[in-house]
């Protein structure tokens, strides 16, 4: 008893709907679901309650027959796109494929809704019941790996932090017309001709040691700096 009184409070804590009165028009799922479709068309600030009844064509004081305040709504909208990740595949294989696997996922999840990052920023973490499910989906890859469980939940924790960086990445990439940005040739050639002015002698001889870069691809880099990082974290040296 002790233990549900000092759980904290979320939206998943209260039924969807009470016991008496008119069955419900709309559910949890339709009101998230339009919820994403509007912030992946105009982005998180245009996501208020009254924005998402014009979208739903009712009033703003009939959504919160489902939701309390727009913060549990931006709760359901973080939870769901955990929910877009395929935990389906077994456990107990590579683990480092697994969870780079995993990752490419959670990646691509960012990728697909540009906000999310930034939702989480602001409102912390509140961990949902698809959320809960990835997190134990996770450990359970990485059961067989060495390591502490509290190294293990740090490597989920990176893992997560760089999907966020590198779907930041491609959103810029995309979204900008500098080429400085979007494109990574650009910038391995503005950094080598800075180099070559001999003002930065350890800069350059680290270029001339390393050599031509390999082609841009965000997939390889993103993947190999996983496989680097996590066996390190775990107490591996580089598989």
């Amino acid at each position: 008893m002790a233990d549900r009184e000092t759980r904290p409070t979320t939206v998943w804590s209260r039924p969807e709907r009470g016991a008496r009165g008119p069955a419900p028009e709309r559910s949890r799922t339709q009101i998230t679901t339009a919820a994403l479709a509007l912030a992946d068309a105009e982005g998180l600030g245009a996501v208020s309650m009254r924005a998402l009844a014009q979208r739903l064509g009712t009033g703003p004081a009939s959504l919160y027959r489902y939701v309390g305040s727009r913060d549990e709504l931006l709760d359901l909208m973080a939870d769901a796109v955990a929910g877009e990740l395929d935990l389906s595949g077994a456990t107990g294989g590579d683990w480092l494929d697994d969870l780079v696997g995993l990752a490419l996922q959670s990646r691509d999840a960012h990728v697909r809704h540009p906000w999310l990052a930034d939702l989480n920023d602001r409102r912390g973490e509140v961990l949902g019941p698809h959320a809960i499910d990835y997190l134990d989906h996770a450990l359970g890859i990485l059961a067989p790996a060495p390591g502490t469980a509290g190294q293990k939940l740090g490597a989920v924790g990176l893992l997560g932090g760089l999907a966020v960086l590198f779907a930041r990445r491609e959103a810029a990439a995309t979204s900008t017309g500098d080429p400085a940005t979007g494109d990574p040739t650009a910038r391995a050639a503005h950094l080598a001709a800075v180099a070559a002015e001999g003002r930065h002698p350890h800069l350059l001889a680290a270029l001339t040691a390393a050599g031509a870069p390999p082609p841009a691809d965000r997939d390889a880099l993103f993947v190999r700096l996983l496989r680097r990082l996590l066996p390190a974290m775990l107490g591996q040296g580089e598989p």
